[in-house]
Order: C-alpha cells, then structure tokens, then sequence
C-alpha cells in the first residue's frame, strides 16, 4: 500500500487515519443530516463538496438522512468520492485553503443511523460461540447441531429496532420460565446480554429469485460497521423453541455509526478457518475472505470507569462473508441497498475472547470484576456497553470508532 500523508492533524491512534475515510450521516446546529466522511477528528462534509462542484454528483443526493441514493449509485462512483476526498486531504489545496468550512469538528455534530435498514439478518457464524452456546445447554458432545458445519446458520431479525450508538435502551420485559418453576412469569428480564459482532451492509438490490455467488458477493457489500446484537437470555430461553429467537433479540441492536469500505480493510484480508467436512459447491470460495480486525468490549457501570471483559478478532469467524450472502440468496431470496447482516457473536478460543456475558460468565456461574469492585454475571440497569474495532498492519490504522448504549431500568 502506497505511504499517504495528510494535512489534517490526525492522532496517531485514531481509527479514522487517511487510509480509512469511512461515510455517514452527521448533523450540526447550523446544517441537517448529510453524508460525511470521518478524517481524525473532522468529518469532510460531502454535500458541501457537491454544491462547490467538486463533486460531479448531485448535492440532494449527499442531503438526505440516509446514504442510501448515494450507496445506489454504484461502487464506481462512491469509491470516485473517496478518492477525491482523499486526494483533497493529501496534497490538493482546494479544500484546505479555500472550502475550510467544509471540515466540521466531530465534537460539534451529531451521527445518524447511516441507511434506511429495509431488512436485518443476523448469522451464528463463530464456531467458537457455537460451541460454547452448545456445550452449555446440550453437553460437549453434542456443541453444535448437525447443520452447522454445513450451512451459515442465521435468523430474520428486527430492523425497525436498529439504532446508532448513544442511543440507550430500556431493559425489556417478557416471559419468562424460572429455575423449578412450573409456569412462566412476566418480568423485566435478568438477564440482558450483548453481543460482539460486526454487520455488512448490502450495497447492490438483486431481483427476486436472484443467487449472488462466493465469487461476486463483495461487489454486492457496501461496507462494515460494529454490532451489538441485545439479548435477553431469560426471555429467549423460554421462547426460542421451536421457531428461534423472537422477543429477546428484537427490543435493540446498537451500530457504529461509520461504514467501513472493503477498499479501506483490503490491507487486511486473512485466510479463514479450515472448513471441514468440505462445503458443498456453492459455498465454495477462493482467496482470503477474513479481516484481521481486532475487537473489545467494554463494560462501564454508573459512575465509574469502565473495564473492558472481551478481546476478540473478526477473523476467527468461521463462515465469511460471502459465503453468508451465497447461502442468503440461494433460494432466491433478494437482497435491497441498505439491508443489514449480522455476522452472528465473535468468540476467540480462549475465556478472555468470549463475546457475550452468555459465555464470560459461563451462563452465570462465573462473575466478572468490574473496575468498581462490583460484579456481573448480566448486565444491570445503568451499565454502559462499548464496543471498540480496528485493524492495523505497516503502521496502517483502519477503525470503526465505537459503539455505546447504556441499559436504562424497564419502562
């Protein structure tokens, strides 16, 4: 990768480094929601480029409250714009000299959900969190159901219920089936969980009765952002039998509010996990189709700073990306611009890589230390989960900044 400098004072650890330049939706006191591009602590006010002409798009299209249009004009014209924008940020004086008002502080704006999500996937893909899930409930012989190896397993979500980070959310309420009990109760549930994941979002439509193969599948995935997948375990022990996840999933899902290229992660493409018993042909791949994307999660209860109790790694996913859009599109199953795939909780190998309270607490048996000195086997009210992504190599630092939602009491 060629050595690029900028003008902009970008802090050495910044996830927003000139390699990366991610889009969003932003606002301020002076402007409504409109694409952006994040640079340090700046964010490039796209729609402003267009109306000074030195982006050849329409500016309504940058003027919208979600990035769908522009995401519709096709890959060839949103990575033009980033090229553009990282031209003017490297060595173009147009910017800096005469459109300065065109780089908004980030401490003066507000992120906004970046697309409109018309439809929301969320896959079970780390075979390292399938297996724990499994071994809990079912015994170590018996971890993983006998399809697991054998297609990308995942559920039909809620997509009105996405939201951008710093939008908290209320513990939900629900049935619920307690230890002896002979009947279920209606509570707040006890058990609110996250999930470490990330999520692509689709970047091309398809027609119904479409397939999207392993081959093509990246041209049809706009970009990446962090996940949090809320669960509340109590709630979706009692309900997930026969028809899987329900109410205790889709109350909330957090997002980070930066979509992360493909063309900016490039740099950090792995070879995937070893997939055995062989996959049948239409989930076959060639080259590297994992990120080495190193993950956190933080927990931060009221009034006290946080500690984080996961570190964790995209690239430990075993069914990537592509293969989870081949297996969506399979059936014909069409896919809009602006639809959302969750890439499912991503567990490491070992106890301090867990993506779940689920898992780091080993269903409640082992309590985690926050930095107060209280404990949690779940999550209580008050509590503030952060989510922190970023990949690096050769000094290069591509990152999704974070996302946080803080557990508010039960309406």
């Amino acid at each position: 990768m060629d050595k690029l400098t900028t003008w902009v004072n970008v802090p050495a650890d910044s996830d927003f480094s000139i390699y990366n330049l991610p889009f969003g939706i932003f606002s301020t006191s002076d402007l409504s929601p409109r694409a952006g591009i994040a640079i340090g602590n700046k964010i490039v006010d796209l729609a402003g480029l267009a109306r000074v002409k030195i982006l050849p798009i329409d500016p309504a299209i940058l003027e919208q409250n979600t990035l769908n249009d522009f995401i519709s004009l096709g890959k060839a014209t949103t990575s033009a714009v980033r090229a553009v924008v990282q031209r003017l940020l490297c060595n173009d004086d147009a910017l800096r000299q005469n459109y300065p008002q065109l780089l908004v502080d980030m401490a003066d704006a507000t992120m906004h959900l970046p697309v409109q999500v018309g439809d929301y996937t969320d896959f079970y893909s780390s075979i390292e969190h399938a297996t724990n899930i499994g071994t809990m409930f079912r015994g170590v012989d018996n971890a993983l159901m006998p399809n697991w190896k054998h297609i990308p397993v995942g559920y039909h979500g809620r997509a009105s219920s996405i939201i951008p980070s710093g939008v908290d959310i209320h513990r939900p309420k629900g049935q619920v089936m307690p230890k002896d009990a002979t009947a279920p109760v209606f509570q707040a549930s006890g058990r609110v969980d996250f999930e470490l994941e990330t999520a692509f979002i689709v970047g091309k439509d398809t027609t119904l009765g479409e397939n999207i193969s392993t081959k093509n599948a990246e041209d049809y995935i706009f970009g990446m952002v962090l996940f949090n997948d809320w669960s509340a375990r109590d709630i979706q022990k009692w309900e997930y039998v026969p028809l899987g996840p329900f109410l205790g999933k889709s109350f909330a899902s957090s997002i980070s509010p930066w979509i992360v290229t493909l063309e900016a992660l490039e740099h950090f493409r792995v070879a995937g996990p070893v997939q055995e018993p062989a996959v049948l042909p239409y989930l076959e791949y060639s080259g590297n189709k994992n990120y080495d994307i190193a993950l956190e999660v933080s927990i931060q209860p009221k009034d006290a700073e946080e500690k984080v109790v996961s570190r964790s790694n995209f690239k430990y996913m075993y069914w990537n990306m592509a293969q989870q859009l081949a297996h969506h599109t399979i059936n014909g199953c069409n896919m809009k611009i602006g639809d959302m795939m969750g890439s499912g909780t991503i567990s490491g190998k070992d106890e301090s890589s867990y993506g779940s309270m689920l898992e780091l607490s080993w269903a409640g048996t082992k309590p985690l230390t926050m930095a107060d000195g209280s404990t949690r086997v779940f999550l209580k009210d008050y509590d503030t989960v952060i989510m922190r992504g970023h990949a690096e190599k050769d000094g290069i630092r591509v990152g999704f900044g974070e996302v946080r939602s803080q557990v508010l009491p039960a309406l």
